[in-house]
């Protein structure tokens, strides 16, 4: 696949971290307007506006993006990216066979190109967000850790993902 055409299913920009602690003590409460139909992105620093933007212990994970169609929908139908925590979620993309290719994603507004640098890992706390048995059918599925290289929007609606080149950045 060079080119595809693919779904930018939701948007999520969130400014806390709901899941800090142990997982048992349960997430913290859910903001109002994490989900979005557009987001800014900045190249190096991540979604404006998010939790990980400019965060340098972040500087090559500060988007993940993430396929709808690895959603553990069978533990719970209405799964999502307020309990995944992922900020993209694509349709029509096996996003996480990508990692270590360079990509963009274009919803209309312009190429956003980022590095697909490593798996994003799922943890113990999707079995809390999600429920028992999340955490396990996520594993190699759970998404892909991201450095946006361009500035660029990012918008809900059709895209088109095009593979540019394998990554420079390193993971």
């Amino acid at each position: 696949m060079n080119t595809a055409r693919i779904q930018v299913v939701q948007l999520l920009v969130s400014p806390v971290h709901r899941l800090a602690g142990r997982p048992a003590d349960g997430a913290a409460p859910e903001p109002a307007g994490e989900l979005v139909q557009r987001a800014e992105v900045r190249q190096g620093l991540g979604l404006v506006g998010d939790r990980y933007y400019g965060q340098r212990a972040h500087r090559d994970a500060s988007v993940t993006l993430m396929a709808e169609e690895n959603l553990p929908v069978d533990i719970d139908p209405a799964v999502d990216l307020r309990r995944t925590r992922r900020n993209v979620l694509l349709r029509g993309v096996d996003i996480d066979s990508l990692v270590g290719l360079v990509v963009s994603i274009d919803c209309g507004t312009g190429p956003v190109t980022f590095a697909l640098n490593r798996p994003a890992r799922p943890c113990a706390w999707m079995d809390v967000t999600i429920g028992p048995g999340a955490q396990r059918a996520l594993r190699g599925k759970g998404g892909v850790r991201c450095t946006p290289l361009s500035d660029g929007v990012l918008e809900v609606g059709e895209a088109t993902l095009q593979v540019l080149a394998e990554s420079q950045a390193t993971s």
